[in-house]
């Protein structure tokens, strides 16, 4: 989530709005955005159901559910989707930019 807070500028040039699907609960989440400042919006999963549907995998030994992003369009349309293959693969900005043709 530090590179979503880093590239928040260039997030709304882009006219991408951020939602941050989580496995804590409301109340942990809550804490937590308040805590942190967080500029997007945060969404509660705790009993998996969003992130299940979208097949973000489950690792127990890379400590849990590995990271996903995914760019969903205006029009609902899947444009861009990033399975990781551990805590720290995520994608660049650089990448969202390609598939947006910027």
């Amino acid at each position: 989530m530090a590179q979503l807070c880093q590239d928040s500028d260039k997030l709304l040039k882009l006219d991408i709005e951020v939602l941050v699907v989580g496995p804590d609960s409301p109340d942990a989440f809550r804490k937590f955005w308040k805590k942190e400042s967080m500029s997007f919006t945060g969404l509660p999963d705790p009993d998996h159901r969003i992130m299940d549907l979208y097949g973000q995998e489950v690792k127990l030994l890379k400590l849990g559910r590995l990271p996903a992003q995914m760019l969903i369009d205006k029009s609902g349309i899947l444009r861009f989707v990033h399975y990781g293959s551990s805590m720290a693969d995520i994608p660049d900005i650089s990448e969202i930019e390609k598939v947006l043709n910027i």
